[in-house]
């Protein structure tokens, strides 16, 4: 360690990584490899849903149907071997069919709670903007507190407890749009593209002689529940330095000083910079963050929290395009 130059020893500590961050990299590797038995590209998607869910936060899916986004999902929750429910929304959903309801049961003579599809391990919200606001805000004290509150009596869900919701971002007939005080739940809002020609190509002979997906039946579960809770306690043991800390509240700090941005990202943002970095760094294996890190995961966890003014919106002026302004205008640490 004594050979170590100046600008190594500022980027990270002097311990070396520990072989039980070497066991999560591993883990996380063959998890990928376990559904891209099935997905054929996507690696961002998947890389990102998987930092989302190591740092204990939930994810928003954008994309037009046929793209996989819930195939994906089913296949992350194959793969850890946790229990997957997947909710419907629809413009007549009410919040009892989400978090459950209090019903009479004759023979006891006395009230008891069924537990509704919420009450699940990997719970998928398909096309969220479909149901209007009074249910999608029956997810608020769930998805930030893990517990659910009915007639007085709180009921705590089991660990993990990880939320994928999508929704298209074409069709507008029929759709509620989701209030900032539910998007700022999201820790990521993952935009899902086409795939590339050679990845189409890729998919039609996969799946030539294979119409039912019985593929899906090959993907096997590597990682359990308790080495998951084990991982999140890696991840919030890797290092980062205080520059690249003061990197992260420049970053959200210049949304809301910003002549093209209506409303700024709270510190709520910057808590998910950093547990995201964090996870992205643990997941390749280093025990320390880099600048890389924070700007593989400012742009997702940013690009939902942000409201461009309405005269910029008209201009074409997009979220997307004003963080990666930022990002590249703000000094990065070295």
């Amino acid at each position: 360690m004594e050979n170590q130059s100046e600008e190594t020893q500022g980027q990270m500590p002097a311990q070396q990584p520990s072989s039980e961050l070497f066991e999560f990299s591993s883990a996380v590797y063959r998890l990928k490899q376990e559904i891209q038995k099935v997905i054929v590209g996507q690696d961002q998607t998947i890389d990102l849903m998987l930092a989302g869910l190591m740092s204990g936060g939930h994810v928003l899916i954008e994309g037009v149907p046929g793209i996989a986004k819930t195939m994906i999902a089913k296949l992350l929750a194959r793969a850890l071997s946790v229990h997957f429910s997947r909710i419907q929304f629809t413009p007549d959903m009410m919040p009892t069919d989400v978090t459950g309801t209090t019903v009479y049961n004759l023979q006891k003579s006395e009230f008891t709670f069924n537990k509704g599809p919420i009450f699940s391990n990997f719970v998928l919200i398909d096309e969220i903007n479909r149901a209007p606001a009074k249910t999608q805000a029956a997810l608020f004290e769930v998805m930030e507190e893990r517990q659910i509150s009915v007639d007085g009596t709180t009921h705590k869900l089991e660990f993990p407890f990880f939320v994928i919701a999508t929704q298209n971002p074409i069709e507008q007939e029929g759709t509620y749009k989701l209030p900032e005080a539910q998007l700022d739940r999201f820790v990521f809002r993952i935009l899902m593209d086409y795939p590339s020609l050679d990845q189409e190509v890729t998919i039609l002979k996969r799946f030539s002689e294979d119409f039912t997906t019985k593929s899906i039946d090959t993907v096997k579960p590597v990682i359990s529940i308790a080495e998951l809770s084990r991982f999140r306690g890696l991840i919030e043991k890797v290092f980062i330095k205080d520059e690249l800390i003061h990197y992260i509240s420049k970053i959200t700090y210049a949304t809301r000083n910003h002549g093209s941005i209506f409303l700024g990202a709270s510190p709520r943002a910057s808590l998910a910079i950093l547990r995201t970095a964090k996870a992205t760094a643990a997941m390749q294996g280093r025990d320390f963050v880099t600048p890389d890190d924070i700007r593989k995961v400012a742009l997702p966890v940013l690009n939902h929290r942000i409201i461009v003014s309405p005269e910029k919106e008209m201009e074409g002026i997009t979220p997307e395009s004003i963080i990666q302004e930022i990002t590249q205008s703000i000094e990065v640490p070295r």
